[in-house]
């Protein structure tokens, strides 16, 4: 596919191109990986600076993101990405690997600096997808990174929100880029300057205000090496964005290729289609009703969005979706109408629970609440999909939508999101996804 970047991801590109280090507060879904990959390559190809890149990912983005980005754009063919991912053993392995990129996951980022101490650091260039774990700097993370980082060349930090939810989760990324020069080397005199107590009892601070004008004094001290375009997402762009999920699939397959699967029946190829649209959401209903829990793998995936600290508004598509969805996270909010939108658009509901079908059509206000929409569950009905996006990309909203697909990879998912983006016919489509997936299993 030919690379044709929007005129924010160009001037992202041309940022982290002339300088050694930035923070890119780009909204998930804006394309960050792309422009990072484009990036690289130019780095090692055409200006000849970087020799062997790290990146640092959440697990599932790291197994499935960023080898398949590079696949997905004719420019990247050339870069090389390995997954160091695994046991000890096989991290080694692919460490071991003649390479361009290497991916890591963040839990094992501590491993892999004690790994290479000092001077032996290998990674010209560092690339942290995603800031969660390097916003405190008490986490070994952070401090893993702040050993590493005399001996990283170029270090970019990616940030899914475009502003922290507090200036100080500012500092320990600003002052691990620049090493203090903007922001101060200390947590303390940064505090000091910019904030003063708010919650207190006696000496003891609980919480920290700005100061007047501080927030404005820190947006310019750091906007030369804080790259966000919070204005250019605004209405009418929409971006869609696929998330890509993986699970154990023995259960998926024996279901497709029998029919029958333990207390899992499909007695014909349309409630087939519908047995495999559980399964890859991660629960099933059984024979006599009761649900059969799979895997997490897309609970996961919902929990790195809401951990953007946006609004999540979150579709579903079965009952067993909400039921383990709330289990997940206490403060999802079930959609019941006028009082669930009532606080919904007054900011009291980080995550808002709704089955297209109770909210698709007819409910206005929405996009007064929020501009992130997420489906667990990719629908069956091209109507109820385009009705349920339009509920916050339409008049009123004021920022940028960004609409989130978690498809399992390999599964009748896929067809699904194919046929819903080229506005298909979906029920044929799934009948025929079926009916092909069968005869290859059989094959």
């Amino acid at each position: 596919m030919l690379y044709s970047p929007r005129p924010y991801q160009a001037r992202a590109l041309e940022r982290l191109l002339d300088n050694d280090y930035q923070l890119l507060a780009l909204r998930m879904g804006a394309g960050k990986t792309a422009i990072v990959l484009t990036a690289i390559e130019q780095w090692m190809h055409d200006r000849f600076e970087v020799r062997k890149t790290l990146v640092v990912a959440p697990k599932r983005v790291a197994e499935l993101v960023w080898a398949q980005e590079v696949l997905k754009w004719d420019h990247l063919a050339e870069l090389r990405v390995v997954r160091v991912l695994g046991s000890a053993r096989e991290r080694q392995a692919a460490l071991s690997e003649s390479a361009d990129v290497y991916v890591i996951n963040r839990e094992n980022f501590v491993w892999l600096t004690e790994q290479y101490p000092g001077a032996t650091w290998p990674f010209d260039c560092v690339v942290i997808d995603e800031n969660r774990g390097f916003k405190d700097r008490a986490s070994q993370s952070w401090k893993a990174l702040k050993k590493a980082r005399p001996y990283i060349q170029r270090l970019y930090i990616l940030s899914g929100t475009p502003a922290p939810n507090s200036l100080l989760e500012l500092w320990p990324q600003i002052s691990i880029l620049d090493r203090g020069q903007r922001l101060g080397t200390g947590i303390t005199k940064y505090r000091d300057r910019w904030f003063e107590p708010d919650k207190r009892n006696g000496l003891i601070v609980y919480s920290w205000r700005l100061k007047a004008g501080a927030a404005q004094e820190i947006h310019a001290a750091v906007q030369d090496v804080m790259f966000t375009v919070e204005g250019e997402l605004q209405l009418p762009e929409r971006i869609d964005n696929v998330v890509p999920v993986s699970f154990d699939m023995d259960r998926y397959r024996d279901l497709e290729r029998n029919l029958v699967s333990g207390n899992v029946t499909a007695v014909n190829a349309a409630v087939l289609a519908g047995k495999l649209a559980q399964l890859a959401n991660g629960a099933v209903y059984d024979d006599t009703g009761a649900v059969e829990l799979v895997h997490d793998a897309k609970l996961d995936a919902l929990g790195e969005i809401v951990d953007q600290g946006e609004p999540v508004l979150c579709l579903i598509t079965y009952r067993h979706d909400l039921a383990r969805i709330k289990a997940r996270f206490p403060e999802a909010r079930q959609f019941d109408g006028e009082p669930a939108l009532r606080d919904w658009q007054a900011g009291k509901v980080p995550l808002l629970v709704m089955h297209p079908a109770s909210g698709g059509h007819g409910v206005d206000g929405l996009q007064l609440g929020g501009s992130v929409a997420v489906w667990f569950g990719l629908p069956f009905s091209l109507d109820l999909y385009e009705q349920a996006n339009a509920r916050l990309h339409r008049p009123g909203q004021t920022s940028g939508v960004v609409v989130h697909h978690l498809v399992a990879q390999g599964t009748i998912d896929e067809r699904i999101m194919a046929v819903l983006a080229a506005k298909g016919d979906l029920q044929q489509a799934l009948l025929d996804a079926v009916m092909d997936a069968r005869e290859r299993a059989w094959a």
